[in-house]
């Protein structure tokens, strides 16, 4: 493998503040650059930019749950703190994701206003800390498994990667609010994605 690519791996990898999900950054994360071509040939961009625009929803949404839940004025620290680092993890997929569908000459879908996510969240049935870590964590678990069972109907095989990555962060999510919540560990292997 070249420096250039080991250099450029190391700066997507340690500046997470900048990275974006095109095409060419996941080959360089997967080591696959010969395969680029032949990725590109036999993908379908705007099938892709349509799944990734499902996924900037989901983003929108979450982005949008953990405002509700800080403004709320219902979370105390380190609740609060930790549901503020979740929505940056958020901001940053949601940021990933524009670059990519414009990378694949789509148009990524719009934000809806808080008030809109607010009545869809049905968050004026949100009475304690309790109810908005139940709400994230569904929101998460929902995500982790979308972001899971997209994975092969992508066409550009690159952005499988991409879609597992998200997932993971989203489980990740998903397991440090399911904590706090007393929630037990899935006692099954494969929980998620099913």
């Amino acid at each position: 493998m070249s420096e250039e690519i080991i250099q450029s791996r190391r700066r997507f990898l340690t500046d997470g503040s900048k990275a974006t999900l095109s095409t060419a950054a996941v080959v360089l994360l997967a080591g696959c650059g010969g395969a680029v071509a032949q990725a590109r040939m036999d993908s379908d961009p705007a099938q892709d930019a349509a799944i990734l625009n499902v996924a900037l929803g989901l983003e929108h949404e979450a982005i949008n749950a953990y405002q509700i839940g800080a403004e709320s004025g219902l979370l105390q620290q380190p609740v609060l703190e930790t549901a503020v680092l979740f929505q940056s993890h958020h901001k940053a997929h949601r940021d990933a994701l524009v670059d990519a569908i414009r990378s694949l000459g789509g148009t990524p879908v719009e934000e809806k206003s808080i008030s809109e996510y607010a009545k869809e969240l049905q968050a004026d049935t949100i009475g304690s800390q309790g109810d908005i870590l139940m709400l994230a964590a569904r929101l998460e678990k929902g995500a982790a498994n979308a972001y899971l069972g997209v994975i092969p109907s992508f066409t550009d095989p690159t952005l499988a990667q991409v879609s597992g990555r998200l997932a993971a962060d989203e489980t990740m999510h998903w397991t440090v609010l399911a904590s706090a919540l007393g929630q037990q560990v899935p006692q099954q292997a494969l929980s998620f994605g099913a």
